[in-house]
């Protein structure tokens, strides 16, 4: 077993990261004896390893809730349902939540482990690559609003975070690849060596060689957590790891979160936003190239529909958690493994990129 540690003085934790992790009986949990467990899961994930995780914890009152798997359940409807178990167990301030599954179930049952009784511990336990390489580690909880996307929620940070890589054997091969867009991202604004490790390693990498994968989640979650130890609340520095993002978030709302997953939107993202790097003459051409032919190989869609509308894009990235002062905070590249904060773009540009990355066929 593998560690990283999330140094954020009394809220630091270590990320865990092995093979069978959960079937383990020195399972990291760390729970107090005589508490209450809460384990929220989805549909597709608890038939899985739900039973496995339960009997791993010991002397605690175990109960379970699972939701709806996917993206579009991301709601207050169903964040309050993890509430309403809460209420139900008549679980107290020593109860731990247990987040077993994708980015969805650990951004809401963290938002719930943050808002209960005005905060309780919780663990997250991610189950796909994309929670594991990102959405597990740095503390962002919360759901989506019709309008867009993680508007609610708050920084609460896991008491621990459990990678077990064995659970990516059971993942499907789009989830896979979606995950695979968040390790680019990190790589190409923050570690040019960690990228040109991903191209010469790709084809190992989509083979799921065990050594592989455990090299590059544990790479990945070390970057991660080096940001998000310098800000843990995205005044700075965080705001890097948006790379892709705001372009992600407008066509995921704009799609009704139904059409894309979530890393796929991001792969798009990060087209646009590199495109908009060259067309700023921020970095030399032929770097969104680069950039793509590694997501091709990664499966990864790389166009915006063609009958999306670069104007509705353009209004719903106004509501974009990264907007500050009514200007857009776009994370641009300068080059491979330098990603900075752009806040001078203007309209004509933005929508110049967009337009350039979308499919000429509707």
């Amino acid at each position: 077993m593998q560690t990283v540690s999330v140094d954020l003085a009394d809220r630091s934790y270590t990320v865990y990261i092995g093979s069978g992790i959960l079937g383990k009986e020195q399972t990291p949990l760390n729970i107090a004896s005589g508490s209450t467990v809460l384990i929220v899961s989805n549909e597709t994930v608890a038939p899985l390893y739900l039973d496995t995780l339960a009997n791993t914890v010991e002397n605690a009152v175990v109960h379970s809730l699972i939701l709806p798997d996917g993206e579009s359940y991301k709601t207050l409807k169903h964040w309050s349902q993890i509430i309403d178990k809460l209420v139900e167990i008549r679980a107290t301030r020593d109860a731990t939540i247990l987040t077993l599954g994708g980015g969805v179930i650990g951004d809401m049952g963290g938002f719930a482990a943050a808002s209960y009784m005005r905060g309780i511990s919780f663990i997250q336990i991610p189950t796909s690559l994309l929670s594991q390489v990102d959405a597990s580690v740095g503390g962002k909880t919360g759901f989506n609003h019709a309008s867009g996307k993680n508007l609610i929620g708050a920084f609460h940070q896991p008491s621990a975070v459990l990678v077990d890589i064995d659970t990516l054997e059971t993942l499907p091969a789009r989830e896979f690849s979606a995950g695979l867009a968040e390790v680019v991202k990190i790589a190409a604004i923050r570690d040019e060596e960690f990228l040109l490790w991903l191209e010469n390693n790709a084809t190992a990498i989509m083979a799921r060689d065990a050594k592989a994968l455990t090299s590059m989640i544990k790479r990945s979650i070390i970057n991660k957590a080096s940001v998000v130890t310098e800000d843990e609340r995205e005044s700075g520095v965080r705001a890097l790891l948006n790379f892709g993002h705001s372009f992600a978030h407008a066509l995921e709302t704009l799609t009704g979160y139904r059409q894309y997953l979530h890393g796929e939107a991001v792969a798009i993202g990060m087209m646009v936003a590199s495109r908009l790097s060259e067309i700023r003459g921020c970095c030399e051409t032929g770097f969104s190239d680069r950039l793509g032919k590694l997501l091709q190989l990664f499966a990864l869609p790389l166009e915006l529909p063609g009958r999306l509308d670069p104007i509705a894009m353009l209004e719903t990235m106004k509501l974009d958690k990264k907007v500050i002062a009514g200007s857009a905070r776009l994370i641009l590249v300068k080059s491979a493994g330098q990603g900075f904060i752009d806040s001078t773009s203007d309209k004509q540009q933005i929508f110049e990129a967009i337009s350039a990355s979308q499919t000429e066929s509707c």
